[in-house]
């Protein structure tokens, strides 16, 4: 469906924000797909950047709508593995199964394909299957040493089935070749790694700790040349304030006996 040029152009520039908000702020993303989905709900590219949106917010109810309105519209099978998720979000892993033995999984890319048995092996878990769930993930593509962009999750996927399983050993073994995998940093394999070893990562500077050769904080009534006789220094200000105290009362009381305003 084309739009007035306009239009096009302020659907544009929200699809965008959507896009560069998503991962940051999806509640932000998620604000900018209703602006672009009141401009253009027909466009099926509208749609699908709206069901990301919502699914990003764990409204799954609604992003699966919109998922399933996009598919009406373009005829691909490429948002099903995110569909079946929708499902499992909505608590119903059963037909999140369902849908792993569709034909529609048949054409999908290696990707969707691999993306579909995550899900499958998460819906497995859902419904406290976890051996089944081990079973799920364990493929040709989990196999090989080949890495693609979607080896980090396989591996760390079946990492934490077996730890779950508790089977630690293999699980460290397996979040270690996640890690191996993971260049951009998708997953936290380092950190389940350092946790399964006992390592704990602690401030080198604690809360009560100053720098080394930090100035000691000076008492609040000191001041900057306080020191070891501040003390006396301000005992000796005391008494000499009482000594002018005493003088002026005495120059009042002469005051009143010479004006007469006080009797004697």
């Amino acid at each position: 469906m084309s739009l007035p040029k306009t239009l096009a152009e302020d659907v544009a520039r929200n699809l965008v924000m959507v896009a560069r908000l998503i991962d940051e702020d999806p509640e932000q993303a998620y604000a900018y797909s209703r602006i672009a989905l009141r401009l253009a709900s027909r466009v099926a590219a509208v749609r699908e950047a709206a069901g990301f949106a919502a699914y990003a917010t764990q409204k799954y109810s609604e992003a699966l709508a919109e998922f399933r309105a996009s598919r009406r519209m373009t005829g691909s099978v490429d948002l099903w593995p995110v569909m079946a998720d929708c499902e499992r979000g909505l608590g119903r892993p059963e037909r999140a199964m369902a849908m792993a033995g569709e034909p529609e999984v048949q054409k999908l890319d290696k990707a969707g394909q691999v993306e579909m048995r995550l899900v499958a092996a998460g819906a497995r878990r859902d419904m406290g299957q976890i051996d089944a769930a081990i079973v799920t993930l364990q493929s040709p593509e989990l196999a090989s040493s080949a890495v693609h962009s979607w080896t980090p999750r396989l591996r760390y996927a079946y990492a934490d089935a077996l730890l779950e399983a508790g089977r630690e050993d293999e699980a460290r073994e397996w979040f270690g070749k996640a890690l191996e995998a993971d260049k951009d940093g998708a997953t936290d394999a380092s950190d389940r790694l350092a946790e399964l070893d006992g390592v704990e990562f602690v401030d080198a500077l604690g809360e009560d700790d100053e720098p080394a050769g930090a100035p000691a904080e000076a008492d609040e009534q000191d001041g900057p040349d306080a020191g070891p006789d501040a003390d006396a220094d301000v005992e000796d200000a005391d008494d000499e304030e009482d000594e002018e105290d005493q003088d002026d009362e005495d120059d009042d009381v002469q005051g009143d006996d010479v004006d007469g305003s006080t009797k004697a």
